[in-house]
């Protein structure tokens, strides 16, 4: 008994060990071939890699900045997703990449997310689940659980940027990409 939940207690440690590992093969070469010139990666947060459809295959969110989000869509056969408004009540990516920002230095945040396919996963080429978030002003980002219902979900947790210090989830919900405020953070 003991030693089938140390080696249980193992599984997990390897399992959210290989959920934070750093891809190093994430360039802007990259992130151009995979969403058109217009997004570059953004240094000032690492990607981070883990399975946020729960289909048992590594996936990758990047975060990125993307000057005009949907004029590459369809050649690099991405979807543009703004679950920030959506959750407010109007998330049409069409108007809302066109709203003004208080702080113009977060206007072209994006994560781009790419769903893992076959045995190398999100690096596997060809058609495969790609997806650009826009209108979420993170500062950092990490891949913890939620608990949705009775479902527990990997999800993407940002630091938002701002006053109020706001700590938000993207998850996956089967369809697309949601979002939900978790709260602000004590400091």
């Amino acid at each position: 008994m003991r030693s089938s939940i140390c080696f249980l207690s193992l599984i997990v440690l390897v399992l959210n060990v290989h959920a934070q590992e750093t891809p190093s093969a994430v360039d802007n070469a990259f992130v151009q071939k995979e969403f058109g010139s217009s997004c570059t990666l953004n240094a000032s947060a690492p990607a981070v890699v883990g399975d946020f459809n729960n289909d048992g295959i590594p996936d990758i969110v990047i975060p990125a900045r993307c000057k005009n989000p949907l004029t590459d869509a369809a050649e690099n056969h991405y979807v543009v997703l703004d679950p920030y408004y959506a959750f407010y009540g109007f998330g049409d990516p069409k108007i809302t990449t066109q709203f003004a920002t208080s702080e113009p230095e977060n206007r072209s945040l994006a994560l781009l997310i790419i769903h893992g396919a076959g045995a190398d996963a999100w690096r596997t080429p060809g058609e495969r689940g790609k997806f650009l978030i826009v209108n979420l002003a993170y500062g950092q980002i990490t891949i913890r659980k939620l608990q949705l219902k009775k479902k527990t979900v990997t999800a993407i947790y940002a630091n938002e940027l701002g006053g109020d210090h706001t700590v938000s989830v993207l998850f996956w919900d089967g369809k697309k990409y949601k979002y939900q405020p978790m709260g602000s953070s004590m400091e």
